[in-house]
């Protein structure tokens, strides 16, 4: 967005605060004024939640006043927020939903631009966005909220098979759907393969109710959730009646060719090296695959390999293979959920070597 048009930015810097009160930090003032009122009022949020996610992530103090926001804090603060806001009016325009989520993704995305146009002669042209994105009928636009989410949609669109591995949260599953669908949207595949291993984690399938559908249904829950985010329900429910979109255990891939598909394996780090290896042999003529996991979270029995482990490591280097790792920080659900995840990961590092739980002889009898 090019500021001239569509807001006005006045930043405001006093003296020098620190020369005449030594510790105290200097103070920037930046006041934005959108042309568009309700434009305005999506990047502010609904009671100002934006707003108040910001002034959280960049320590600063925004107060919003019709479609003028007045932006307080250090001066790297309140640039950083100025760029924020700025872009995330522009995304508004553009007809994309606004919430904290993208707040932290608009902050991610300027800090990556900071870092990589450090000069102000080197910054890039208006409309030029650091972070790619991906596109479908139901969402629209939706952007990359940080580098490595970045790199796995750049990853996607150039090669033929993707791994994605990381912690629940990065939006690996959420993601490769998307890309999955907007290929359907645009004619580039013909359908979509969506599996799962049905690994059996405390409670045996036989158990669940219903036939085989039925009882694999739960384990291909977060599947269905995610396209019906990005598509319209009637949409997913005719394409699961036409097989256009088909959603099977890793059991039903075993002897076919899956040629001008998009394939995707799901939660790949419980599969075993044998399934594994039938699974990557499907891949036909026109197809992509993508392939997520976490390494983390493994519910095989122990002692069995994991395939996703495996195979990384094996195709490691492969031309027209990628491998995209995902780390704790880049958790993009509720920001409690990022904080969750810190705190846990901060608690195992803490952690002495020996276990605070009690210990006992599996071989003792009673």
């Amino acid at each position: 967005m090019s500021p001239a048009d569509n807001a006005t930015a006045r930043a405001q810097k006093g003296r020098n605060a620190t020369s005449l009160h030594p510790g105290v930090v200097e103070e920037a003032e930046i006041i934005l004024t959108f042309d568009d009122n309700r434009l305005a009022s999506l990047v502010f949020g609904q009671y100002d939640q934006n707003l108040a996610h910001l002034e959280r992530r960049l320590n600063v103090t925004a107060i919003a006043n019709g479609n003028r926001v007045t932006v307080k804090g250090t001066p790297e603060g309140s640039e950083m927020a100025r760029r924020v806001l700025e872009r995330l009016y522009e995304r508004a325009r553009q007809g994309g939903a606004l919430g904290p989520g993208d707040v932290d993704g608009a902050v991610e995305e300027s800090t990556l631009q900071g870092s990589l146009f450090p000069a102000a002669e080197e910054q890039p042209a208006a409309g030029l966005t650091a972070f790619d994105q991906i596109s479908t009928r139901r969402r629209g636009p939706v952007r990359a909220r940080n580098a490595s989410q970045n790199t796995y949609i750049k990853a996607l669109k150039t090669n033929e098979l993707v791994f994605a591995e990381g912690p629940a949260g990065t939006g690996k599953t959420w993601l490769a759907v998307g890309y999955a669908v907007s290929l359907l949207e645009q004619g580039q595949v013909d359908r979509l393969i969506i599996s799962r291993p049905a690994v059996e984690a405390g409670e045996r399938l036989g158990f669940l109710p219903g036939d085989m559908r039925e009882k694999v249904d739960p384990y291909l829950r977060p599947i269905y959730d995610a396209l019906y985010d990005f598509m319209e329900a009637r949409h997913v429910d005719r394409g699961l009646q036409t097989g256009m979109i088909e959603i099977a255990p890793l059991a039903f891939m075993r002897g076919r060719t899956l040629t001008n598909a998009l394939v995707l394996l799901d939660e790949a780090q419980n599969t075993t090296s044998m399934q594994m290896k039938m699974f990557l042999t499907r891949l036909g003529e026109g197809s992509r695959m993508i392939i997520t996991g976490d390494p983390t979270q493994i519910d095989l029995p122990p002692g069995q390999k994991s395939g996703l482990v495996e195979a990384a490591r094996i195709l490691n280097g492969v031309e027209g293979i990628a491998r995209v790792t995902f780390k704790e920080a880049d958790v993009v659900r509720h920001d409690l959920v990022r904080r969750i995840v810190t705190a846990y990961d901060k608690a195992a590092r803490e952690a002495p070597p020996q276990s605070d739980q009690p210990r006992y002889d599996r071989d003792r009898r009673p």
